[in-house]
């Protein structure tokens, strides 16, 4: 029988689910696929009303089991933070080009079924309600510029522009549009409503554009950052623990200059006396290490993570449970984020897992960089770790198996990057070198973030602009030194900073707690130390913020 605390978790979940639609969807929860979220005001202050309740009722339950002490502690850390969060309004200006309101409206549809002409139908419904969802955005936009909380204007205009390329244009049609027409090839589907809905949802989102434009970016905060106060929140947000923003910063730049030293050895076995510019340039343009087409990148790219699935299961580096075994890649919709993202498999399994690759009108895909970023989003990264926590319903509550706080995450993820390279699998100096691009793009990524949200000067021992402060044109710079891809790519992932502040840090902030808590076990097992035991043991955990994480290692 389950417990009181795995009950509230559990019944949170289904709550949850029913005020947010897009919520139920990801998590396969079946029911309200054909609605859409309410982002406005009233649809923010219902789900903190539900946050609030559950907090209250977990604070009366007994929580002295080992299951219930780290299921109440993981379910009670999001809903403190989310309260914080709440109560600084920051429900009212999540206007970023990823993971705001605005690409959560989008990205819903890419997980719903398009088999039959009855998913269609569900599709269909969905898409006639996406105006109202922008309507609502709106409304709670408005709110925010009446009290004063606003988002950056930099940020404002990036997602009118995200919107625009959404919408579409006479001569190439837009994300719904195209969605409608892939209805029209299915016997039996709702042409005319599809197409219909599909108008009206494009015209919200050119609506919207203008609004930022026009009626929004006028008040905007005109910093890039969102000092030093909101980053100290986010940083809780995305690592789940307090850290000093200086500290950070000041070992973020160790290691830029260590993994800076690294790329220059790797480098010189590929091409000896060659720059850093003049070795990426031959890989991208003139290796013959590259692939011509999306679909055929696509079916690499599954390949790849296939091997590596088989790899992992046949020499007992984990054991995987069957249910998550499959993994698919897919190429993303053009007009979103350029970076390569992953989306979990449904509850019950019927979805698997899923990596998304972002072409954005590209037909030439060089080779050397993407296997990191392979296992990084695939196996053994986040689909292994969340895969296992979905699948462990006898030790986790269902809250436990669907959290993600981006420090675990995401540092699980880059920690399964160098596994991979300890597994021999990079051992090519281009796959090395794209490996080591990636270690220093995440460590660039801790100096640029706390350099610009929180008004950082560069060092004077830099060489480097020193004594001059953080600012979107110099973080360009400084991160397309340390960048596997082209300049569009990092031209997008400034903004992403600017807008999602501290996520970028959690990456090699999450690696250094994992590797850490890696050797201390180490240390303290000696010649007994099991690898196998220990990753079965932390990723039976869930995920959980970094704080707890390393409480909880410390009982392995």
């Amino acid at each position: 029988m389950p417990s009181p605390v795995f009950e509230l978790s559990d019944a949170y979940i289904e709550r949850l689910a029913a005020l947010d639609p897009g919520y139920a969807t990801a998590l396969g929860i079946a029911g309200s696929d054909h609605l859409m979220t309410d982002f406005s005001p009233a649809g923010h202050e219902a789900r903190e009303t539900l946050n609030r309740a559950t907090l209250a009722k977990l604070s009366t339950l007994d929580t002295s089991s080992a299951g219930d002490r780290l299921a109440a502690g993981v379910l009670r850390n999001s809903l403190e933070l989310s309260e914080r969060e709440f109560a600084a309004g920051e429900h009212l200006r999540t206007i970023r080009v990823l993971a705001g309101d605005v690409d959560y409206a989008r990205s819903v549809f890419d997980l719903m079924p398009t088999e039959t002409a009855e998913h269609w139908r569900t599709i269909a419904e969905r898409m006639s309600h996406v105006p109202g969802a922008f309507n609502g955005m709106r409304d709670s936009w408005n709110l925010g510029m009446q009290r004063g909380v606003v988002a950056p204007r930099r940020q404002v205009l990036a997602v009118a522009d995200m919107l625009e390329g959404w919408a579409g244009t006479a001569s190439a049609p837009g994300f719904f549009t195209t969605l409608a027409e892939q209805g029209a090839a299915v016997n039996g589907a709702p042409v005319d409503g599809l197409r219909a809905a599909a108008r009206e949802a494009t015209t919200a989102l050119a609506e919207t554009a203008a609004f930022l434009r026009t009626t929004y970016a006028p008040v905007a905060d005109p910093r890039n950052g969102v000092g030093e106060e909101r980053h100290a929140l986010a940083r809780r947000r995305y690592l789940g623990m307090d850290i000093d923003a200086d500290d950070a910063y000041t070992w973020g730049l160790e290691e830029v200059r260590r993994l800076d030293a690294e790329l220059r050895r790797c480098a010189a076995e590929i091409k000896p006396g060659a720059s850093l510019d003049e070795v990426r340039h031959y890989l991208d343009n003139e290796s013959t290490e590259a692939i011509e087409g999306e679909e055929n990148l696509r079916q690499w790219l599954q390949n790849l993570m296939n091997d590596a699935m088989e790899f992992l299961i046949s020499n007992k580096h984990f054991d995987i449970p069957v249910g998550i075994r499959k993994i698919d890649a897919k190429i993303s919709p053009p007009g979103g984020a350029a970076a390569q993202y992953y989306m979990a498999p449904s509850e019950d399994l019927a979805r698997a897992g899923s990596t998304w690759y972002p072409a954005n009108g590209r037909t030439r895909f060089p080779l050397w960089s993407e296997p990191t970023t392979a296992y990084h989003e695939g196996v053994p990264g986040h689909h292994l770790q969340i895969g296992m926590a979905i699948v462990n319903r006898e030790k986790l509550s269902r809250f436990q198996r669907n959290e993600f706080v981006s420090g675990h995450g995401e540092g699980w993820a880059l920690y399964a990057e160098r596994l991979m390279d300890e597994f021999g699998f990079l051992n090519r100096p281009e796959y090395r070198l794209g490996f080591l691009y990636a270690q220093a793009f995440r460590a660039a990524r801790v100096v640029v973030d706390i350099g610009m949200h929180c008004e950082k000067k560069i060092p004077k021992d830099w060489g480097w602009h020193a004594g001059e402060t953080w600012n979107p044109e110099l973080a360009l710079e400084f991160l397309s030194a340390r960048s596997s891809n082209d300049e569009a790519f990092n031209k997008s992932e400034i903004d992403r900073y600017l807008g999602w502040p501290a996520q970028a840090i959690s990456y090699k902030i999450g690696e250094r707690v994992w590797l850490r808590l890696r050797d201390e076990a180490k240390a303290k097992h000696g010649a007994s130390f099991d690898l196998r035991a220990w990753h079965t043991y932390a990723l039976d955990l869930g995920n959980l913020g970094l704080e707890l994480f390393t409480q909880e290692m410390a009982r392995f």
